[in-house]
């Protein structure tokens, strides 16, 4: 089974230990995790609608990690008061984890949104479950059973479809390229969620990601390779004229410290696998935000595919486990067993 969820939007990075299993514990972590898919939902239309203004995606970026490190880490040091130490191989952790997975990922997804639906972005970027299994196939030179074969294939024909590519029109192949690198991001992530080192609170996996994602994008905006483009123009959310403060805030607020706030409780009370299956509600979740904010709805064809992919991932994760591929020695001691998400 995968780690559920994408980077910079990912629930899984509960601390691994005994779950409290009682109905309501069960009840409040279901809650928990469609509030989760909701709020990462929501961060691809407040996104765009601040593309929409002249925002650079690495503005939008850079303002939803810099904002939301600036909480997490209040949060974590009120938390933890001091009781963790970092060790050599949790900082190395961190670094990766910043830079592919907060930083890569939002940079990418936002890009894709830039020019593409934002349901059909955030399709492309599920892919990565797919891409995973096809790398861990070619390693191990071991096919998958065929309940997995034929999830993967269903994915196929989901992306077949919303990509349109059947039809007169296609989407456009620099977003569709921008969401692909989404995807392959989130499948890096997924492969360190694998091995996460278990000195390594969740906490100070988002506090950290978050920090060092947004001192990534921030010096690559210093030097001029990531453009940083900012205006204070008003924008419009559901129809209606907002101040660019609106998607802002609730991209620091919303879509990063509540979402990832309440994945983590999501998977201390139902667990990884659990918590997964009902991540995937963020596909529906997503689109419906994006048609309420910004009348953008997906073509039949699309949620025809749309409908393929997430099915298919479902089936992918029911019948196989993505395997973390062999330690670096630096990585290897103390390590979890079960995989959780950031």
């Amino acid at each position: 089974m995968v780690s559920s969820k994408r980077p910079g939007r990912g629930p899984d990075l509960a601390p691994v230990g005994r779950l409290d299993r009682s109905a309501g514990a069960a009840r409040a972590g279901t809650v928990m995790a469609l509030l989760s898919a909701a709020t990462f939902g929501s961060a691809g239309p407040m996104a765009k609608s601040l593309l929409e203004i002249g925002w650079s995606a690495g503005a939008a970026v850079l303002v939803r990690l810099s904002g939301a490190a600036v909480v997490l880490c209040i949060a974590a040091a009120i938390t933890l008061r001091g009781r963790w130490r970092p060790r050599a191989s949790s900082l190395r952790v961190l670094v990766i984890y910043g830079f592919v997975a907060m930083a890569g990922a939002q940079l990418a997804f936002f890009n894709a949104v830039r020019t593409l639906d934002v349901g059909v972005a955030i399709l492309l970027e599920f892919l990565a479950p797919v891409l995973l299994l096809a790398w861990t196939s070619l390693r191990s030179r071991t096919l998958p059973g065929t309940p997995t074969l034929f999830g993967a294939a269903l994915t196929l024909v989901g992306l077949a479809f919303v990509l349109e590519l059947a039809g007169a029109s296609s989407v456009d192949p620099v977003g569709v390229a921008w969401g692909l690198v989404a995807a392959f991001c989130l499948g890096v992530f997924f492969v360190l969620s694998e091995r996460q080192d278990a000195d390594l609170p969740p906490l100070v996996m988002a506090a950290g990601g978050t920090a060092v994602g947004a001192g990534v994008i921030g010096l690559a905006g210093l030097i001029g390779i990531v453009p940083l483009e900012f205006t204070a123009e008003q924008t419009v959310l559901a129809g209606t004229s907002v101040s660019w403060l609106v998607p802002a805030v609730w991209l620091v607020l919303v879509s990063t410290v509540v979402a990832y706030t309440s994945g983590i409780g999501a998977v201390v009370r139902l667990g990884t696998r659990s918590a997964s299956f009902i991540a995937l509600a963020e596909v529906l979740l997503a689109v419906v935000a994006a048609w309420v904010l910004l009348a953008e709805l997906p073509g039949p064809s699309q949620l025809v595919g749309g409908v393929c992919i997430v099915a298919g991932i479902v089936i992918i994760r029911r019948n196989d486990r993505i395997v973390a591929p062999p330690r670096p020695r630096w990585f290897i001691a103390r390590s979890r067993t079960d995989p959780t998400r950031g």
